[in-house]
């Protein structure tokens, strides 16, 4: 089956990707991002996107809603999202990488018991067309990646980890709970899990991403498919699995790693998140949500900056390395490319450790 899938659906779509396995000299100046965009689903936004001319566009999930246990079906899904003529022009001009969340693993919500990954793995690959020999392709726990641009003092990680392989069950609360506590608060049916050492990555990621982190580089952006720093939504978060988020805290002190950048999506709103809990500087996550989806129940989040927005939106991290000390700036940008939020920092204020 897997050899009629990719005959019948892939092949007109796979042809003309950029892909990006190895380190590249050039240091992006702009890093265009988004998620949640509907294949079914005129995509507007990627006219502002692709007049941006971006170094580097990263998909960070949901890319396309496949929610399926076909996978004729989320092969089929995955070529309506590239025959839309604005994804087209995109993958003609920049560079891409791309993660999966959710939809496009298989199953809203789906963690490691979602009996097709493997399936789902080489269909996805097959699309962004991850080279043959990837590792990406056969690790046993995941398609978990991070990507080096520039050189020296310019350098840029993008650290891509895996939020669904792995995932173990996540903690609801009562039908009755949440209809009658939840809801009216804009908060979705999870909580935090109780159980001991129960988390997203898994251990050999835990591991992988524990490496990647002392890395040499001057920026190290985060690619996470979930929101990473806001405490508590109800919904799909890191805030679900306390031990993982609190790992990470503890590993980029422990390391002295600098220069950590934050994005995320999957939410279905944009905003701006600030957390300085316990950390030798404040980590800042922009949440880039939907490309064509939205939301209009908005959670509660006490690490917000300034307002959210549910308007379609892409996201905006540009570095002027012409600077001394360069000059960072997160922008969320609205269908016509206008600025509707924005946050702005120099890579000494992320940069404590010597």
């Amino acid at each position: 089956m897997k050899h009629l899938i990719k005959a019948a659906a892939l092949v007109s779509i796979v042809a003309s990707f950029s892909v990006l396995s190895t380190p590249q000299k050039l240091t992006p100046q702009k890093i265009l991002f988004g998620s949640c965009g509907h294949q079914d689903k005129d995509i507007p936004i990627f006219d502002a996107i692709n007049k941006e001319q971006a170094d580097l566009f990263i998909f960070l999930g949901d890319n396309i809603y496949g929610d399926t246990n076909d996978m004729r079906v989320l092969a089929d899904k995955y070529q309506r999202l590239g025959a839309k003529p604005g994804f087209k022009t995109l993958k003609a001009q920049t560079p891409l990488i791309a993660m999966w969340d959710d939809h496009d693993f298989g199953q809203n919500d789906a963690g490691k018991e979602y009996p097709h990954k493997e399936q789902s793995r080489e269909i996805m690959l097959d699309f962004w067309q991850e080279p043959t020999g990837s590792v990406r392709r056969t690790r046993a726990d995941g398609i978990y990646t991070s990507y080096m641009y520039g050189e020296g003092e310019h350098t840029i990680q993008v650290i891509m980890p895996d939020l669904r392989w792995n995932r173990d069950a996540l903690n609801h609360v009562s039908e009755t709970q949440y209809k009658t506590e939840r809801k009216a608060n804009n908060q979705g049916p999870y909580s935090p899990s109780k159980v001991k050492g129960a988390s997203m990555l898994g251990e050999a990621q835990w591991q992988w991403l524990a490496q990647e982190l002392k890395k040499p580089a001057a920026i190290k952006l985060i690619a996470s498919s979930l929101q990473l720093l806001p405490d508590f939504t109800g919904w799909e978060s890191w805030a679900n699995f306390p031990e993982d988020r609190n790992r990470l805290f503890a590993l980029i002190k422990k390391h002295k790693v600098n220069g950590v950048v934050i994005i995320s999506g999957d939410t279905h709103w944009g905003e701006i998140s600030r957390y300085e809990q316990n950390l030798d500087y404040p980590l800042i996550e922009m949440t880039s949500s939907g490309l064509t989806e939205k939301w209009k129940n908005v959670s509660p989040n006490k690490h917000r900056v300034g307002k959210f927005t549910h308007d379609v939106n892409y996201g905006d991290l540009s570095i002027d390395w012409q600077q001394t000390d360069p000059a960072i700036s997160l922008q969320l940008k609205g269908i016509d490319g206008d600025v509707i939020m924005q946050s702005q920092f120099s890579l000494s204020s992320i940069s404590p450790y010597k």
